[in-house]
Formats: C-alpha cells, structure tokens, sequence
C-alpha cells in the first residue's frame, strides 16, 4: 500500500471488522510522524467537520498536513463528495479513508470517485503473514489449527480462547451493518443463510435448493448473498466453461474468507481427526488463501471452479494472460493422482497440479 501513497488519488481500505485496518493505519501515521493528521469520524466534532463540505473548509481542518488519516469515515453522510473536493483541489495530499463498516463506506463513495480512487482489501492474517511472523515450520505445524479455528487476529492472538472469540465475531458482529438495513427484513433467514453455505462449501451451490432449505425465494438469496460479498464474509467462484457441451456453465461455489468464521457458524470446532468434512475445510482455506495471496501480489487473472454434468472436476482454475492453470487439492498425497482424461483433452496446454499438505506452501 505504501507504494500508492501521493499518486493524486484517494485510497479506500476495506475489509471484514476486526482485520486489523486501524492498526495498519496507524502503523502508516506514525512512519510519517508530524506531516500525518489522524480523524476519527466517530467523534462528533470531526464529523460535524465535514458537514456540508467545501474545499476550504475541508482545507482549514487540514492545515499543513500531507497524510490524513480517516478512520470510522462510513460515519460521514457526504463522505464521497468531501472526498472528491479533496483530490481534485488538493492532489498533493493523500488521504486514506477506512471504516468499520466497508459495506456503507463502499456505498457512499462509489459514484464521487470514479476515477479518483485506488481500494485495498485487508484480510484476515494470510498464511505468508503468518509463516513471516512465525516461521515456516512453525506454522505448518499450526495449519490443522487454522483449518479449525482460521487466522483473524483476535483469534490467532488468544491461544485457549478461540471458540469465544469466533463466537462474538459470529454473532452477527461481521454482518450487523447488514441487519440495519431495510432489505434485510428477516434477520433470522440471514443466519439461516449463513448457516446453509456454510454446509455447502466445496459444492455447487443453487439458489433455488438453499431458498427452499431456508424459506426465502432465489432472488432474495442471490441478493442477500450479494450484500454478504460486499461485506466480506463469504465470496463466490464462478464455473469455467470454453470447450465441451457438458460443461457446467453458470455455476458457482461460495467460500468463506475464514475458516474459523465457518465453523463457528455450524458450531463445529473439533479437531480434525474424525471430521467428516476435511475435503470441505482444505478446499476453503486453499481458496481463500490463494484470494488473499492474488489480492496482495497484484494478481489480475480469473480463478474458476471446473464441472461437467457428469460429475468430472477441477477445484479449482487461474486463468492468467489466455494461459490456464488448473489445481486439484487434496488433503493427503497419493500416487499416481491424474487429472481427469476429460479437462485434459479439451484443455491440452492447460498447466496442471496437484496441492496437498505436503506442498501447499508453494501454491500460497
């Protein structure tokens, strides 16, 4: 992020709460010491600043500073257009906005800055985070824990007290701002929802079944699934199709960003031994991991999912410059693992592999 400081734009950084995007704001301020200047919109009187906003006043709050720091900026009812006044008259500060809730900080700053923004998503910790921070070996040895209890930091941070933590984080603090708003009339159908992709991960997924399952027409589940994106809670796959007939073509899969986020939701925290679902909970952190791993590297390819009707399949696919790439995970090594006959015919120079817990280290 550092890199795109003092480019004339204004910077957005989203995220799931509790992902740590206060503290990396202040670890940014304090490098750049008295030339930053810290606003908490959640104060009444920074948000009464911005009331009506104009250049120069927004200038006056400023002053000398080349950094400034907007924290809590969703709480701003103008916060869009106090921001475009401020890149187009003051290009040589750099502003940073950031919230607790990304959903409604999204919502308010899309159509003023068009063309004058540059947007981060912060993760959950990422498996290179915390290899860096622990050391490789180390945390390999912690990976059945991530599968169980994921990496958000409050969680990584209170070792013997990750069920409570993942407990407060489930309950509905991630998707509160959510529950606030009017289209969201059954607030229990949401849990519900949760509830249901949670059970589904590593599977197509219908809107129609899971409406059905839950009460709810599709149309309101892809919706409500599209809020539940936008708030960072789960992301969606879609299915690769170029070649054959029977290829699945409008399918998705939805993953979870965490995995302990998931299995708090079910209210599954065993460990694996005995776990029905390891597949499932493999398959989810490589997904996620390998989103957070693209997102921070400046990957602009396509990932996919790929499926016949017969039931053949890849995990999961990057399609990076016309050039494929084609992953299958498995949890343990076997030998002679082949890809299916059926993808390999119809994409030839497709690159393929297999990742597995001896290896993954590698793909992440």
């Amino acid at each position: 992020m550092r890199a795109r400081l003092f480019k004339g734009k204004a910077i957005l950084l989203f995220g799931a709460r509790q992902t740590g995007k206060t503290t990396l704001l202040k670890k940014i301020v304090h490098s750049y010491g008295s030339d930053a200047l810290w606003l908490n919109a959640d104060e009444y009187d920074i948000k009464e600043r911005f009331n009506n906003p104009t250049s120069t006043s927004i200038k006056a709050l400023i002053g000398t500073k080349k950094l400034v720091i907007l924290d809590e900026a969703h709480q701003i009812p103008d916060i869009g257009i106090a921001l475009k006044l401020l890149v187009d008259t003051y290009p040589e500060i750099q502003v940073v906005a950031s919230g607790s809730s990304a959903f409604e900080l999204q919502n308010k700053t899309s159509e003023p800055l068009t063309g004058r923004k540059i947007e981060f998503q912060l993760f959950p910790l990422s498996y290179r985070e915390l290899a860096d921070h622990n050391q490789v070996l180390i945390e390999q040895r912690l990976l059945e824990h991530r599968l169980v209890f994921g990496s958000y930091p409050e969680v990584v941070n209170n070792q013997g007290n990750e069920v409570e933590v993942l407990k407060l984080l489930s309950d509905s603090f991630l998707y509160r701002d959510l529950l606030m708003l009017e289209s969201i009339k059954k607030p229990e159908k949401l849990v519900k929802l949760l509830q249901a992709l949670a059970y589904q991960i590593g599977q197509e997924v219908s809107y129609n079944e899971v409406g059905n399952l839950i009460g709810l027409d599709s149309k309101t589940v892809e919706a409500y699934v599209q809020l539940l994106e936008k708030s960072f809670v789960v992301f969606r796959l879609p299915s690769f199709s170029r070649n054959l007939r029977n290829e699945l073509k409008a399918s998705k899969k939805i993953y979870f960003y965490d995995n302990g986020i998931r299995n708090a939701l079910i209210s599954s925290f065993q460990l694996l031994e005995g776990r029905q679902d390891i597949g499932a909970l493999w398959e989810n952190y490589l997904v996620s991991e390998r989103r957070k791993s693209n997102s921070y590297g400046m990957f602009y390819g396509n990932a996919y999912f790929w499926r016949t009707k017969e039931q053949q399949e890849i995990d999961y696919i990057e399609e990076v410059d016309g050039g494929l790439r084609a992953y299958e995970f498995k949890w343990k090594e076997k030998a002679n693992q082949r890809i299916t006959k059926t993808f390999s015919r119809a994409y030839p120079n497709c690159e393929t592999a297999f990742v597995h817990r001896g290896n993954y280290d590698g793909f992440l």
